[in-house]
């Protein structure tokens, strides 16, 4: 798959773009030097436009938007000629100026002009778009001081129909490519209210997203109809229609499967912390992780398990309770939960900022992690 720069999931994207953004900033107040334009390649469905117009959005900087696509001529970027006549009375001192695109940024930044796929656009237009890329502005217009140029851009193979772009082009550029990664994912989607049985089965098979019809931006379309269904099991054959008409047939075979198995209500996060008796909880995570035999399902464990740190995560639990740390550390010195498991859900929540740290604290707890090093 031909694409640059590094590979970065979304959480890593946003803080690049936080970065990169403000160097650009810093350096235009400096020197007066215009930003320097990203691009950002990856598969289609993964959420490249998503999130720069969730960064702008949650910083309350101006959004403009430019599906170069839909250009078929080079005038769609200068805008219309209009004929300038000063003075009527005299003769030959007319000229032509040109009206900007509807969609050219007028207000000063902070701000971000979204060309977005811009390399399925044709060779005319991408060789159109150079001069903006190089100094922010046409010969009929300019970008407003405080104004950031990001691209978004599809591999260049022969999955997509794309104009590859050349040297000269992807010199004016930095580059960075944009990857799938479950746990940002979840996160993203928790934060975003998608149905919680949908990101218990991605959690627990993510090897499901396979980029063609299944991505994430295909997995929260269905999950956003699957929402007002509340029992999947009732409902199979409607269910059924709407997996198969979004996602890949694996993908939506594997989620019946799911729901036939009684799985689509996983313990919930929210439960586990709030639980006023954990032993309820206990006897339910087992009846879901652990079949016949004893045989540990470690792939139902680690969605529980993740769900869990997602939550503590949230906004919702920035002062966890007495309750929340009890019912932690009773979930995680559980004799089901495998050693890594356990190590690595204490360290993902010993990260955690603020007071979500210390409901890891305890002395028994922290004996059980150390044997798992």
């Amino acid at each position: 798959m031909s694409t640059y720069g590094d590979i970065l999931d979304t959480r890593q994207l946003e803080d690049f773009l936080q970065f990169f953004f403000e160097n650009n900033l810093a350096n235009e107040q400096a020197s007066g030097e215009r930003p320097t334009p990203l691009c950002i390649w990856g598969m289609h469905g993964l959420g490249k436009t998503a999130s720069v117009v969730s960064f702008a959005r949650a910083r309350g900087w101006r959004l403009a938007y430019c599906a170069p696509a839909q250009f078929e001529e080079i005038g769609d970027i200068h805008g219309l000629p209009m004929k300038i006549d000063p003075d009527p009375t005299k003769i030959g001192d007319e000229y032509t100026a040109y009206l900007p695109p509807e969609w050219v940024p007028r207000d000063e930044g902070p701000g971000i002009l979204l060309l977005d796929d811009v390399n399925r656009a044709d060779d005319r237009i991408l060789r159109g778009l150079m001069q903006l890329l190089q100094n922010f502005e046409m010969f009929s217009w300019a970008l407003p001081k405080k104004w950031q140029i990001v691209c978004t851009a599809n591999p260049e193979d022969g999955d997509y129909s794309v104009t590859p772009m050349d040297d000269a082009m992807l010199t004016r550029m930095l580059h960075v490519s944009l990857k799938f990664d479950v746990k940002a994912w979840a996160a993203w989607a928790t934060e975003a209210g998608v149905d919680a049985r949908g990101i218990d089965f991605i959690l627990t098979y993510p090897e499901v997203v396979t980029g063609k019809r299944t991505t994430p931006r295909s997995l929260v379309q269905v999950f956003s109809q699957l929402q007002r269904i509340p029992d999947l099991k009732a409902n199979l054959g409607r269910v059924s229609t709407l997996l198969h008409g979004g996602l890949d047939a694996t993908t939506a075979s594997a989620f019946l499967s799911y729901v036939n198995d009684g799985l689509e209500h996983l313990v919930d996060a929210v439960e586990i912390l709030e639980a006023r008796s954990f032993a309820e909880i206990r006897q339910r995570i087992v009846a879901a992780a652990v079949g016949k035999g004893g045989t540990v399902r470690l792939d139902r464990l680690s969605a529980i398990c993740t769900r869990l740190v997602l939550a503590l995560a949230s906004k919702a639990y920035e002062n966890p309770s007495p309750i929340n740390k009890k019912n932690v550390i009773a979930l995680l010195t559980m004799n089901e939960i495998p050693g890594d498991l356990r190590f690595s859900m204490h360290r993902d929540i010993s990260a955690l900022p603020g007071k979500r740290s210390a409901v890891v604290q305890d002395p028994e707890l922290a004996k059980l992690v150390l044997k798992s090093v």
